[in-house]
Formats: C-alpha cells, sequence, structure tokens
C-alpha cells in the first residue's frame, strides 16, 4: 500500500513532545476526526465510481498526492487539504474492485460489517491513548520497524509462499494497530507541530489498512464455512 512511502517519511526522526493541555489537543482531535471522516465519504464515492481496471490507477495515484501532501503541507496547508480529499477519492479507485469484488462474493453485509468493526476497534484505540500516557515515539519506532518487516516478509513470501493470506492479514492488523495507538497519542501530545491534515492522513491510512486486513479475514472464514 502506498502507505508504507508515507510511514517511511513521518518516522524518519522521533517527536520529542509527548503531551500538550487537553483544550488544545480536543481541537485537534476534533479537527482530525472531522478530516478524515469527510475522507471516507469521499473514499466511499471512489469505490462507488471506481472502473474495474481502476486499482492500479488509483494506486500510483495515490502514491503521487501523497509525495504532493508531503512538499505542500507547510507552505500551503489549505491545498495539502485538497490534495487529502482527492487521495481519498482516488483511495477509492484503489479498493474498489477488491470491495466489489467481495460485495458480488459475498454480499454487501460482509463488506458493512468490516467497516463497522474498523470503525469501533479505531474508537477503542482512540480512547486507549487518550486515557493513558503513551510515550508515541517508542510506539512509533517500534510500529515502524514493525512495518519495514511486514513489507519484507510479504514480498519474500510472494516468491516462498511461506504466509498464508489470512496470516499476514493478522500480521497487518496488528502492526497498524499498533502504528494507530501511536498516531492517536501523538494527536494528544499535541501533534508535535503536524498539521490537522497530516494527522488525519495517517489515522486515514491507518484505517484503510486495518478495513482491508478485517475485510480479509471475514471473507476467508467465509469461504471456510
Amino acid at each position: 500500500m502506498a502507505m508504507n512511502d508515507y510511514r517511511m517519511d513521518q518516522y524518519r526522526g522521533y517527536p520529542t513532545v509527548i503531551d500538550a493541555p487537553r483544550e488544545e489537543a480536543t481541537s485537534l482531535l476534533a479537527k482530525v476526526l472531522g478530516i478524515t471522516a469527510l475522507g471516507f465519504l469521499i473514499t466511499a464515492f471512489g469505490v462507488a465510481t471506481a472502473p474495474p481496471w481502476g486499482t492500479f490507477v488509483g494506486f500510483i495515484a495515490v502514491i503521487g498526492l501523497i509525495f504532493a501532501i508531503n512538499l505542500t503541507r507547510r507552505q500551503s496547508p489549505a491545498v495539502a487539504l485538497g490534495l487529502f480529499l482527492f487521495l481519498a477519492y482516488f483511495m477509492g479507485w484503489e479498493i474498489g474492485p477488491l470491495i466489489q469484488r467481495y460485495i458480488r462474493t459475498f454480499g454487501s453485509g460482509m463488506v458493512f460489517n468490516a467497516a463497522a468493526t474498523t470503525g469501533c476497534g479505531m474508537a477503542v484505540m482512540g480512547c486507549i491513548s487518550y486515557l493513558f500516557s503513551i510515550n508515541y515515539r517508542r510506539i512509533a519506532g517500534i510500529g515502524f520497524a514493525a512495518l519495514i518487516l511486514l513489507i519484507i516478509a510479504g514480498i519474500a513470501s510472494m516468491f516462498f509462499h511461506f504466509l498464508t493470506p489470512d496470516t499476514y492479514s493478522w500480521l497487518t492488523l496488528g502492526v497498524f494497530t499498533l502504528l494507530t495507538v501511536g498516531d492517536f497519542a501523538r494527536i494528544r501530545a499535541g501533534g508535535d507541530g503536524a498539521s490537522a491534515t497530516m494527522l488525519a492522513l495517517s489515522i486515514y491510512l491507518d484505517a484503510i489498512n486495518i478495513f482491508l486486513a478485517v475485510l480479509q479475514l471475514m471473507g476467508g472464514r467465509r469461504s471456510r464455512d
């Protein structure tokens, strides 16, 4: 996923601020969740309008837009927000053919259940991050290392087939759960200078990867029944 390029750029250096006034953190969280929710609505529209050949085009567009957002995030936050919304639409193209295939095979109920499970899980992880004092610098380091190992394992498994799809999905779920907790903890700490758009991009990409992992696990279980 394009998520990997963004994570590599984001975690080259570890942040130094680990807490912020509650009012400031709450305001930032509200902005981040608002942008993220809008992104998911646009992604749903992208999924509905995705052509059968949209996966590759969407993938290339998402990667390009991630780099564009990183280039414009400081000079023009408004442009970065607009680019994020375009990214959300093309993410719908990237995952749309896959979701449409699940709907044809298992019905729309499975996709809804996967989305609902992801939403509930994200809410729980957000609550954990706000209820407990979490050193997100450490979480960022562990999560980034785990993501690199996941990428390497995924590439190696393409040739040696030592990971089943379900195993890889469980590993993906674990890695992005850790990253989500770290991202929410970063928001609680005031964002460490990151804009609401950049923080929303992190949460959004975490949720997309968790959703796809949950969908794969649900589909695999239904296939075995």
